[in-house]
Order: C-alpha cells, then structure tokens, then sequence
C-alpha cells in the first residue's frame, strides 16, 4: 500500500494507554494500584530526595571533596571592542551604564560583577570616549590608535 497523506500514522506499538491505577482487580492495577505492599514508596506523600539511596552513605558524601572556591576571586564583565563598534556612533560617551542600555551588558549583571573590562577583540573603527573598570593593553592600544579616549571610572567619579 502506497503512504499517503490519508494513511500516515505512527508505527505500530508507537503509543500506549495510559495505565490507569487503583481502578478495581479487574484492571491488573488495583489494591495497591502497583505500588507493591507496605513500606515507604507505598505510602501517600512519598517523594524520593534527589540523591537519598536508602539510608546507605550517599555518593556525594562518599566521594572525597577537591579543590577550593577563592572568596576573593573578582567577577568582571567582559565586553570586545567590535560590540561597542557596532552598537555606539563615532565621539559618543561610552560608560557601563550606556552598555546596559544597548544590551550589552545583562541589566542586574552589573551590580553583582566587581566591573567592565574592556578586551581587544575585533576592530575599531569609531572614535569612542570609554569609560570602564579595567582596560587590557590591546584594546587600549586601539582606542587611542582611532582617535579615542579610554578612561578608567575610578577616575571619573
């Protein structure tokens, strides 16, 4: 037989009934609607904890702890130079919070990072005033090689 618009289904043994639960003996799936007899995944309101085996020592407590988290690693939020060429005119102001506004920076990112940084990559090709926290060399060096100012806010402010 030729498959046809008016004969597609899905494959044979593709879908299932649901199986309906506590639905008299006549079911397969009644009394104790599959949950076997006694003990504690047969009672209402058990729900299994994401990693409780039991009882048993759970893995995450088995395996021996690695590595250390530095309470004062600082958070920057790293912005290219292409974004700011392609989202920003020639001799515009360019300041972190202008960044948001343009959608370069997430909206709460700012107040939790510790500042902007300024990388090297891509081209420059506008004329910009930069105003953030850090600068890498690179991108310096191509702000000031187009005409462009690149301030650091501690300055500023």
């Amino acid at each position: 037989m030729a498959l046809g618009i008016h004969n597609i289904g899905a494959p044979e043994g593709a879908n299932k009934k649901k199986k309906r639960v506590g639905r008299g003996p006549g079911s397969g799936h009644g009394k104790t609607s599959t949950r076997g007899h006694k003990g504690q995944k047969s009672r209402s309101g058990y729900s299994g904890r994401a990693g409780f085996e039991g009882g048993q020592m759970p893995l995450q407590r088995r395996l021996p702890k690695r590595g250390f988290t530095n309470i004062f690693k600082k958070q920057w939020i790293e912005v290219k130079l292409a974004d700011l060429d392609r989202k920003f005119e020639s001799g515009e102001d360019v300041t972190p919070d202008m960044m948001v506004e343009r959608g370069l920076i997430k909206k709460g990112a700012l107040r939790r990072a510790d500042g902007v940084v300024i990388l090297g990559g891509g081209a420059l090709t506008k004329s910009l005033n930069i105003t953030a926290h850090r600068f890498t060399k690179g991108a310096k060096e191509k702000i000031e090689a187009v005409g462009g100012k690149a301030a650091l806010v501690s300055a500023c402010e």
